[in-house]
Formats: C-alpha cells, sequence, structure tokens
C-alpha cells in the first residue's frame, strides 16, 4: 500500500506503509529491510511486492546499507552488495531507489526536466551533517537544475511524538531550538520537529518546490513501522518501511 504522491507522469514515486507484505510478527506485514531480524524469504517477498508496484523486478530494487551518514551515491545500475550510505541519486531509466526508515525523515527528490531523481534517508544525524545538501549536489552534477527540483518528505516521526533531552539539546544552537523545539512536559527536555528541519534545510538549500506529508510514524501503528514505538514497548527488533522513486523504463533521457 502506498501513501499518495503525485508526481509528473516520467516520475515514479511512492511511500510504502507497512500493509501489504507477508511478514508476521512485530514486522508484519510489508518489511522491507534486510537488516532486520526477519525471516529473509519474507524480506524477500515484500520486496518483490514493492518492485512490482512499479512495475519492476526486485533486482532493479537499490537500498543501502544506512549509517546516518551524510554520504550520497550515485547509482548506474543495481547493487551486487549494499553501500554504506545514506542517499542515492541516478538518471538511469528503470532503476528504483529505496530508503528504508522506521522515524526518520525519508525524502524523495525529482527534476522531471533533466530526469534525475534522488533519494535520502534523514534522521538529525544525517541531516544536520549535510545528506540533503550533498543530495542535492549530486542530483546538480548528473545535470539537474535547482529551479527544476521538487522533494517530499515523507512519514516520519512528528513533533508530538519525539522527545529529547538535554544532551540532544546541546548539539543544536540557540535559534535552532527556538525555531524547531517546544517545550516538553519533563524538566530539561523538549519536543523536536524532524520533519521541520528537514524542510528548512531544504529551503536553506535553495529548493521551492518541498511537499511534506506530515505524517506521524509513531502513533501509526497500523500503517507505519517505527524504532521509538518498539523501543518504548521493549520490543527486541523493528520493521521497516520502505520510500521509493524511479524513473519509468522506457524513459528517454
Amino acid at each position: 500500500m502506498e501513501v499518495p504522491f503525485s508526481t509528473p507522469p516520467d516520475i515514479r514515486a511512492g511511500f510504502f506503509t507497512r500493509q501489504g507484505g507477508v511478514s508476521a510478527g512485530i514486522y508484519a506485514s510489508l518489511n522491507c529491510g534486510p537488516g532486520s531480524g526477519d525471516a529473509p524469504e519474507a524480506v524477500a517477498e515484500n520486496r518483490r511486492r514493492v518492485a512490482g508496484a512499479f512495475g519492476v523486478d526486485s533486482s532493479q530494487l537499490c537500498t543501502l546499507h544506512q549509517i546516518h551518514s551524510a554520504d550520497v551515491v550515485i547509482v548506474n545500475s543495481p547493487f551486487a552488495e549494499r553501500p554504506k550510505a545514506d542517499a542515492m541519486v541516478s538518471n538511469t531509466p528503470g532503476l528504483m531507489l529505496g530508503i528504508l526508515t522506521a522515524d526518520c525523515a525519508p525524502v524523495l527528490f525529482y527534476d522531471a526536466k533533466n530526469r534525475v531523481i534522488g533519494a535520502a534517508h534523514a534522521g538529525w544525524k544525517g541531516a544536520t551533517s549535510g545528506i540533503l545538501e550533498n543530495t542535492l549536489r549530486a542530483m546538480q552534477s548528473l545535470g539537474a537544475q535547482s529551479e527544476h527540483m521538487h522533494a517530499a518528505i515523507g512519514p516520519t516521526i512528528a513533533q508530538a511524538s519525539y522527545e529529547v533531552g538535554p544532551e540532544f539539546l546541546a548539539r543544536f544552537n540557540t535559534n535552532d531550538q527556538a525555531q524547531f523545539f517546544i517545550p516538553s512536559p519533563r524538566t530539561r527536555h523538549a519536543m523536536f520537529d524532524l520533519p521541520g528541519y528537514v524542510e528548512a534545510r531544504l529551503q536553506a538549500a535553495g529548493l521551492r518546490h518541498i511537499t511534506n506529508l506530515a505524517m506521524d510514524t509513531l502513533p501509526d501503528e497500523a500503517r507505519f513501522f517505527s524504532y521509538r514505538r518498539a523501543t518504548l514497548a521493549r520490543e527486541p527488533d523493528y520493521g521497516r518501511q520502505v520510500s521509493a522513486i524511479m524513473i519509468p523504463p522506457g524513459s528517454v533521457s
């Protein structure tokens, strides 16, 4: 099942929920994370279903070994082994760029005019270290132009669900705290606006076409996996939903 997201006809993109797969238990049901403790055959079938929704084979679904970095890779063909990075860009038709999340922000990018796409995993660490700006620069290296670039921020943990402590607050300057934090009921804690922070970074980088789906992963257990929810429930692991973008096969640059 995909969250509705409108793109031009020569770009295919979607934010998938956790629904529509074959995994069971805490991974139910569309867990697409090969790094989870889920049965590998279930993850493989779930990824096959996601790729099938885009009309391609699962071998064309490229995902990363995400490490909360600012590293971006340019993708020209499917991976033999997942590289350690947190964003991808491509201008190759038929390649499905997929980002795995369970609270962090999945951000999908496209320049339909120049036929360049990107996908980034933006948790607070990656966002503060420059993953979004690096993705834009990598897209520009393939011919994208900022005035034609669009970004969409998918389901992520929202401010109402994201309490942080004093050690987290110390990482941000005073201006950031005023803009992206509100008081928490607990002393010396605050509520952090991750999607708002991501959007502000994109705006500061010169992007003017930004969509924020404003969907909170933590309380919506029926549709989304959530690392924080799993942690609060003392569950041993958690599933990952996938967000993906592709230039359809047959598109001409």
